[in-house]
């Protein structure tokens, strides 16, 4: 008897309640690949009781505006036979032209005719899904983010340590293979990056020049949880362009999920938008399957640990950000700097990470807290408490977070 998939109970809640509840809104999912949002798209369709329609236009040649418009109305079909709310789910729907406009028209007609009909939608574009949500279907759906799995997830599931997770990360699919680094790693490169950047990435936007956009993600997946000028980065690329089109790269890497441009806080909206980014990839797997120096049949170096550490910690705080309506930035003022600091409406929380038995240092939180007096101070990874400062384990803030 094959194992029963393991259920992210928080997202499946989250989907099923709003699909059984009012109002009746479109309900949209969005995350990388191969984190299981289809798993859990089919979880929800094995335990509905009434008719389901499931449909995926992930395929090699993308179906045209009809594909939907044909599966919609099956669907309809069904909820009239059966006098009974329908499931109607469609999967990598943004890769349609103009799917945004064919929804918001048959939705429309949904509610005017009160069709008995609830609607997913999965997309794997953070970019694409946006613009058609905020162009065409304001008000209409509700946004769900599911995100790489967390550590407690993977615990859960695999068995996994956390020192391991350090190394492998929280892509599901992948991790069965992680006794064999060679084909572990091998499978995140060709079944999950190749994917990414070849299909989904030149989806979104044109790419002028697709080796500068490979070379630029191979250096991010290089410097981890570093703070790097796109003046620097040209330097060390083969490629010619410039800085405009780096940073448009990096604009596409963190729209399909394998990365984020953390900007520096400096409480002026203006200049953060143009300071020089702090690399955080979405997940600690794409660093150390892309950067094979870095990790040698699993195991790294202290120095290498603490940056995955770091990145680790960035990656995490980033996803509860997104489900959180929050922001993660970095801080450095002269010599002084912050690993991370989140903002939450009013609220301020700068973050130190110390990764093992390294001197506890705490100046650049003593000198945010002067500068911003209402900010809490924490050290992730230092369970110590001292002037005014909040510490808690590593294990504890990938447990149960900080959010």
């Amino acid at each position: 008897m094959a194992p029963r998939p393991f259920v992210r109970k928080h997202l499946y809640d989250a989907l099923w309640g709003a699909l059984h509840g009012e109002p009746r809104l479109l309900q949209v999912v969005t995350g990388p690949r191969q984190v299981g949002k289809t798993t859990i798209a089919l979880q929800i369709s094995d335990h509905w009781e009434g008719p389901k329609v499931y449909e995926s236009a992930d395929q090699p040649n993308i179906p045209d505006a009809e594909w939907i418009i044909a599966h919609w109305k099956r669907a309809r079909a069904s909820a009239a036979a059966a006098k009974r709310e329908t499931l109607l789910i469609l999967d990598e729907v943004q890769k349609i032209s103009r799917w945004s406009e064919i929804v918001k028209a048959l939705a429309d007609e949904d509610r005017r005719r009160k069709t008995r009909l609830r609607v997913m939608l999965l997309g794997s574009s953070a970019l694409l899904a946006q613009r058609g949500l905020t162009e065409s279907l304001a008000g209409r759906f509700e946004l769900h983010r599911h995100s790489q799995w967390s550590y407690k997830e993977c615990a859960d599931c695999f068995g996994l340590s956390l020192e391991d997770f350090f190394v492998y990360g929280g892509y599901p699919g992948a991790l069965g293979l992680r006794k064999d680094f060679t084909r572990w790693s091998r499978f995140i490169r060709d079944s999950l990056v190749e994917t990414v950047l070849g299909k989904d990435v030149l989806l979104m936007s044109p790419v002028q020049k697709p080796a500068l956009l490979r070379q630029a993600f191979g250096m991010a997946c290089a410097h981890p949880a570093e703070i790097l000028s796109y003046q620097k980065m040209l330097g060390q690329l083969t490629d010619a362009g410039n800085t405009v089109t780096l940073a448009h790269y990096f604009h596409l890497l963190s729209a399909a999920y394998l990365m984020a441009s953390l900007q520096r806080w400096s409480g002026n909206r203006l200049r953060q938008r143009g300071s020089i980014p702090k690399i955080v990839m979405r997940d600690n797997s794409l660093i150390t399957a892309m950067t094979p120096a870095l990790a040698r049949d699993g195991k790294v170096s202290p120095s290498v640990r603490g940056r995955l550490v770091e990145n680790a910690v960035g990656a995490a705080l980033v996803a509860a950000a997104d489900g959180d309506a929050a922001e993660v930035f970095y801080w450095r003022d002269r010599q002084e700097e912050v690993d991370f600091v989140l903002r939450r409406g009013d609220e301020l929380l700068a973050i130190e990470v110390k990764s093992g038995k390294e001197a506890l240092s705490v100046g650049g939180l003593r000198t945010f807290k002067r500068r911003y007096p209402t900010a809490r101070c924490m050290i992730i990874g230092g369970a110590v408490v001292q002037d005014g400062i909040e510490g808690i384990s590593l294990e504890q803030f990938f447990l149960e977070g900080i959010l």
